[in-house]
Formats: C-alpha cells, sequence, structure tokens
C-alpha cells in the first residue's frame, strides 16, 4: 500500500493548461492509478484564487472519490475565524485530516501567537498541523521564517500537537533531523525535495542526507511518504524511494502506515 500524505491541485506550471479543478484531479487519479498509489493527502493553499481552489471547493470536488482526503491551509493574511470555524467542523466530521502553516510565504514565525489557535484545534481533535520547512517554491518567501529549528519552540509549547516538517527542511535537513530527535511529537514527510524529476547525482546526495537523519533520529516512525504532485513526479519520488536502505517494517511504516495513522485514514 502507498500514502501520498503531500499533493496539490492548484494550477502549477505543470497543469497550467488544465484550468478546471475537475479535471486537475482527474488528473491526480490518473497519476495515482499509473503509480498504485492507493490514498492522497491533498493540501490547500495559504491563499484563494483561479488557480488555488479553496478547502471547501477541494472537499466539493473529491465527494465522488474515496481515495482522496484534505488538509486546509491556514493563513493569518488570508484567512478569518469564520474560516478557522469551517476548518473546525469539518475536521469534526472526518473530512479534513490536518491543518497546513505555510511559513516562509507566510512572512510569520510558527510560533506566532496568533497560530496557537490553530494548534488548539488540531489538539482538540488529534489531527497533525503541518507546516511548510525549507526552500520556498516562490521567490517572495522569506527564509527565515521557514527554518526548520522554528518548529522545535512549537513541539515544546505545544506537547501534545501533532507536528509535520514538510520538505525535511530541505537545505537544513542537518537542523530538521534534530527537531525530530528531540521532540517525539514531531514527524517529516519527504515531498518536494525536487522539482519535476530527480537526476542521478541529486538522488545521490539526498539519498545520503535521508540516511544520515534516519540514522540520527532512530528507527523511522516519524517518516512520511509524500512527493508534493504537480510540483514533482510520482513516478521519479517512488523510483527514489525503491533506493533507501530501510528495513521492510519500517518502509511499511514509511510507506504507508505512519500517515494512515497520524491522518486517521480508513
Amino acid at each position: 500500500m502507498i500514502i501520498d500524505c503531500h499533493v496539490h491541485v492548484n494550477q502549477y506550471e505543470l497543469m497550467q493548461n488544465i484550468p478546471l479543478l475537475d479535471d486537475r484531479i482527474a488528473e491526480l487519479q490518473k497519476e495515482m492509478i499509473s503509480n498504485n498509489v492507493d490514498y492522497a493527502v491533498i493540501l490547500s493553499s495559504y491563499k484563494t484564487n483561479s488557480e488555488r481552489p479553496s478547502a471547501k471547493q477541494i472537499l466539493d470536488a473529491i465527494k465522488k472519490y474515496d481515495n482522496l482526503g484534505v488538509v486546509a491551509g491556514f493563513s493569518i493574511d488570508n484567512h478569518t475565524d469564520e474560516d478557522l470555524k469551517n476548518f473546525r467542523t469539518w475536521i469534526k466530521d472526518g473530512l479534513v485530516k490536518g491543518l497546513k502553516i505555510y511559513s516562509g510565504y507566510e512572512h510569520y514565525y510558527p510560533y506566532d501567537e496568533r497560530y496557537q489557535k490553530v494548534y488548539d484545534i488540531c489538539v482538540e481533535f488529534g489531527v497533525p498541523a503541518m507546516f511548510h520547512t525549507g526552500d520556498t517554491y516562490s521567490p517572495k518567501g522569506k527564509l527565515r521564517y521557514a527554518r526548520p529549528l522554528n518548529l522545535d519552540e512549537v513541539a515544546v509549547d505545544n506537547p501534545e500537537l501533532k507536528i509535520v516538517l514538510c520538505h525535511l527542511g530541505n537545505p537544513w535537513i542537518q537542523d530538521a533531523q534534530e527537531v525530530i530527535y528531540k521532540n517525539k511529537n514531531v514527524y517529516a514527510d519527504i515531498s518536494g525535495l525536487v522539482i519535476g524529476s530527480f537526476d542521478h547525482f541529486f538522488e545521490k546526495m539526498i539519498k545520503e542526507k535521508v540516511a544520515e537523519l534516519i540514522n540520527y533520529a532512530g528507527e523511522p516512525k516519524y517518516l512520511l511518504y509524500g512527493t508534493d504532485w504537480p510540483i514533482s513526479t510520482m513516478d521519479s519520488y517512488l523510483s527514489f524511494v525503491a533506493k533507501l536502505n530501510i528495513k521492510k517494517e519500517f518502509r511499511d511504516k514509511f510507506m504507508y502506515q505512519n500517515a494512515k495513522d497520524l491522518f486517521k485514514i480508513s
């Protein structure tokens, strides 16, 4: 079984010629089928426009699919208390699997007190809070807000909060591995390590860094498989993870069981 815990249906470059949300979701389904991916978690954006559907639009569009879930992006600048109230209702009803903070894209530290209401909802229902960490896809992002070390403060102050560091904090993977090792409530996904497909040299470098992280942080009960599709390709990611030297029982946890438990996927 494979669960991809980090995909998007925004109209990114690879989807720029597919303007309709329903068609982009159909394209996601085709990609999942061709790569034997059983379930995918779609992350909505920190803002809503013609290219970036809202969590509600995504929820409405995936009603006919039982192999898709949603994590709702939250933004201090672009969401209201009413939006957060809706997110809480959808989480309670099992429709939304968690909330996402886009640190770096939004120019606030994740320990900003205005995010606390997001963390409180996640703790209330036992769902994860996901955080962008590392390099930003947009040149308008500000990297100091996206450093993985920032999440140590959130983890310490919210010990019951389940935290997911997206993208392993790349290129600050060493910082991410310390945050994971130190805080037992912190997880990480491996999504978005490359734009498009891995080439041989970059794949070799990243494989060594992931191996170092696992050796440092211990058994990968904290590690989640994700791709960041359509920014990164699913087939290239599966080829990459096939080359990671992980014991079978840990590989099963990495590829699906950790995400199944964390996101309460039935």
